[in-house]
């Protein structure tokens, strides 16, 4: 199975809640700070697993407030024996309920798969459409899930924002705005071309493993010496 960073979907908008940010990070120290993670991290990989197109959005769908784990548990035996929208129609919501039971809003996401495998088979010839539009009216995509497809499937330099890339943005800083929509387009609009394809993958597993919520591990940071955030940890 391929493998990318992912992440789950968000299931509400994030809103900044910083009481003070410095200024972002300038464009050579923009060059240098993905430069380091690229150096660090050549081929990001992460948990989320898929097969193909489908089952990446299947997985992207699914990961709604889940983590990568949960999902490949369920997903691994599911998509053994459903990796097309037809097979997947064949199933039927009920047996995939069952494969997916171990994952939180279960029910709701076994509708929002059955849903979208029969418009992608009814619509799109069996085939997951490359367009945002297209994407973002499936059931339970979003902007995000349609992003990451777009990125991880097809190779489109989008820079989809979960909790992660939301909060490492807003902390070194690269772009600060109270929306992850408004960190997306900064987040596009800023990253130089080189790095924009794998720009999402390198900032999520920072902001997982590296540049954590409570309490970020400063010491062992490649880019302590570029970022301004003011709360470093010693």
């Amino acid at each position: 199975m391929k493998k990318a960073a992912i992440g789950g979907t968000l299931a509400r908008p994030i809103v900044a809640c910083a009481t003070r940010a410095p200024d972002p990070v300038g464009p050579e120290a923009v060059v240098a700070i993905f430069s380091r993670l690229r150096a660090a991290n050549p081929e990001p990989r992460a948990e989320l697993t898929f097969l193909n197109p489908y089952t990446l959005l299947v997985a992207v769908v699914l990961s709604a407030q889940a983590t990568d784990v949960g999902v490949n548990r369920a997903t691994g035996p599911l998509f053994a024996i459903a990796d097309t929208p037809e097979a997947m129609l064949a199933l039927g919501e009920d047996r995939v309920r069952d494969f997916i039971r171990t994952i939180g809003l279960f029910n709701t996401k076994a509708k929002n798969v059955i849903a979208l495998s029969r418009i992608l088979v009814e619509q799109h010839g069996g085939v997951v459409p490359r367009s945002q539009a297209e994407l973002q009216v499936l059931p339970g995509v979003g902007a995000k899930t349609a992003s990451v497809v777009l990125n991880v499937a097809f190779g489109e330099a989008r820079i989809a924002v979960d909790t992660h890339i939301f909060r490492v943005a807003n902390r070194i800083p690269l772009v600060v705005a109270a929306t992850t929509d408004k960190v997306q387009a900064g987040l596009e609009a800023l990253v130089p071309e080189p790095f924009r394809l794998n720009a999402h993958h390198w900032l999520i597993l920072f902001g997982r493993y590296v540049c954590k919520a409570r309490k970020p591990d400063c010491p062992n940071c490649p880019i302590a010496d570029l970022c301004r955030y003011p709360d470093k940890t010693a």
